[in-house]
């Protein structure tokens, strides 16, 4: 290597940004760079089709609910540019999201959360992969202490499904994937209290799977008896009517996410 190039200043956030653009396929990919951090780069792609949110949307219409209705993802720059927004919003309130590096109108860079090589692991994948009951429970309230956390800065999150929570090299609860916000349809309660249904929706059928159902439900119970009232009052509205959904058979026949409707609602009513 020739001395000018030993000597050539590391290329800047922005100029790594352009360069994994001009390769990358639209979406979000993982890179390392030439010192060895680990960064994820989200590149603009279409919007999202309609089909990702026709469960959510016919859920929504059939139980009155909206704060299950989807929030679409409007893909391309104005999705680069909610997720850039909301992650300085959420990294300013101290809270565990990535670290945005760099941005451009058809891209982002942000920093791995796990702080290392390996990539940091979902904390739904750790409860699936949870060797007991006991282990499960822990890794299910560390999700619900997170987002207690992220409340009460009095702000909320996009998705907060147990895929989007993950598990940082300190062992705290982080969170990614904030290319739609639901504070642009939505108010703060109705925010807050649509980041406990997904969190219930995303673990409880695995809760029930692990033998820690009942264990998690008083938990649930002391958590959302802790919120601010507007919250709890619109959780309970979401109990009352999603309450028939307890009796549909506990049966693998009517689908993944008709099982899992089905405990979030079994979950959702132990506290109310």
């Amino acid at each position: 290597m020739s001395a000018a190039a030993l000597s050539a200043p590391p290329p800047s956030p922005e100029e790594e940004l352009d360069r994994l653009l001009a390769v990358q396929a639209p979406g979000v990919a993982r890179h390392t760079l030439a010192d060895g951090r680990t960064v994820w780069v989200r590149k603009a792609g279409p919007r999202h089709g309609r089909w990702r949110y026709w469960l959510m949307g016919v859920v929504s219409d059939l139980l009155r609910l909206d704060v299950l209705a989807p929030i679409p993802n409007l893909g391309g720059q104005a999705a680069i540019a909610t997720e850039a927004r909301r992650l300085r919003a959420l990294h300013g309130a101290g809270l565990g999201v990535p670290h945005l590096l760099a941005v451009r109108a058809d891209g982002l860079m942000m920093s791995d959360l796990s702080g290392g090589a390996a990539t940091a692991r979902s904390l739904g994948d750790a409860l699936a992969s949870a060797n007991c009951a006991d282990a499960a429970l822990v890794l299910w309230r560390s999700g619900l202490e997170a987002i207690s956390a992220v409340h009460a800065q009095g702000t909320y999150l996009s998705q907060a499904f147990a895929r989007n929570l993950v598990l940082q090299a300190d062992g705290r609860v982080g969170f990614i994937d904030f290319e739609d916000d639901p504070g642009q349809s939505l108010d703060l309660p109705h925010c807050q209290a649509r980041d406990w249904l997904g969190y219930l929706h995303s673990t409880a059928l695995t809760l029930r799977s692990a033998g820690t159902f009942d264990d998690a439900a008083a938990h649930w119970r002391a958590c959302i008896a802790a919120q601010s009232e507007p919250v709890q009052t619109v959780v309970r509205h979401s109990a009352r009517r999603m309450a028939w959904l307890q009796r549909l058979p506990e049966d693998r026949r009517w689908g993944r996410d008709l099982q899992r409707l089905q405990a979030a609602a079994a979950l959702l009513n132990r506290a109310v």
